[in-house]
C-alpha cells in the first residue's frame, strides 16, 4: 500500500491502570503485528516512559491515576507533536471525548470496541486518520460547531479552491484518505495534496487542527 507506517511495525505505548486490561491490549496489538514499546499503569509512568520508547501511537485509557488522560495527552503532544494519541476509555460521556480532542486527541474508542476495531484504528491513527466510535463523531463535530463563534468564520477567509473545499468537508466528518479518494475518483496521493496544499493555505501543521478549524466554519455540514 501507499502507507509509509506499512514499512516496519508501528511503535505503540499502551497506559491503562487495569493490569488485566493492559495485558489484554498489549498481547492484541502484539499478535495484529505493533511493536508495543511501552506499558504504564498512571499518567506518570506514561510521561516518564514516553520519550525514551518514542512511540508513534499511544493508547490511553482516561481515568487513570494523575495525571488523567487528558493531562498526559497534552503532555506527550507537547514533548512530540508528531505522535498520535488513541484515547481508548469505558467513558462515551460527551465531555470526556471533548475534553480529549480539545487536548489533541487523534482517536477515541469506547472499550466495548472489538478486537478488529481496535488495530484498525491503530492503523489509522497512525496514519493521521481521526477514529470515533459510531456515534461519538457526530457528538465531536456537533458541539465543536455549537461552541464556534459564527462571526470570526468572515474574518481572514483563505482562498480554498473548489476541491479543496470539497475534500476538506469529508475531513471535517472523519473520513481517511482511502475513503475521500474512493468517494471523489481520486489517487490516495492527490488527497494527501489537496490536504497539505489546504495546510500551508491556513498556516496549520496537522490534520487535527484541520479538522477543528473545518469544524468551526460549518464545513462538516452538507
Amino acid at each position: 500500500m501507499d502507507s509509509d507506517t506499512d514499512q516496519q511495525p508501528i511503535r505503540v505505548m499502551v497506559v491503562d491502570d487495569h493490569p488485566m486490561w493492559r495485558d489484554a491490549v498489549e498481547r492484541d496489538l502484539q499478535a495484529g503485528g505493533f511493536d508495543v514499546v511501552a506499558v504504564a499503569a498512571n499518567g506518570a509512568e506514561a510521561v516518564a516512559r514516553f520519550p525514551a520508547a518514542r512511540p508513534q501511537v499511544v493508547v490511553l485509557d482516561l481515568q487513570i491515576p494523575a495525571p488523567n488522560g487528558v493531562e498526559v495527552t497534552a503532555e506527550v503532544l507537547r514533548h512530540d507533536p508528531s505522535a498520535r494519541v488513541l484515547i481508548l476509555s469505558a467513558s462515551g460521556e460527551q465531555t470526556d471525548v471533548l475534553e480529549a480532542v480539545k487536548a489533541g486527541a487523534t482517536g477515541y474508542l469506547v472499550k466495548s470496541a472489538s478486537r478488529e476495531e481496535l488495530l484498525d484504528a491503530v492503523r489509522r491513527v497512525a496514519r493521521g486518520d481521526t477514529v470515533f466510535t459510531p456515534g461519538l463523531a457526530g457528538l465531536v463535530l456537533g458541539e465543536f460547531r455549537r461552541l464556534s463563534d459564527p462571526s470570526a468564520a468572515e474574518v481572514d477567509q483563505p482562498q480554498l479552491t473548489e476541491r479543496e473545499t470539497e475534500v476538506l468537508k469529508m475531513v471535517a466528518k472523519g473520513m481517511s484518505y482511502k475513503q475521500i479518494a474512493d468517494r471523489l475518483f481520486l489517487s490516495h496521493r492527490t488527497v494527501q495534496n489537496h490536504v497539505q496544499n489546504t495546510l500551508r493555505k491556513l498556516q496549520m501543521h496537522n490534520r487535527v487542527e484541520l479538522t477543528r478549524w473545518a469544524i468551526e466554519q460549518g464545513l462538516d455540514e452538507e
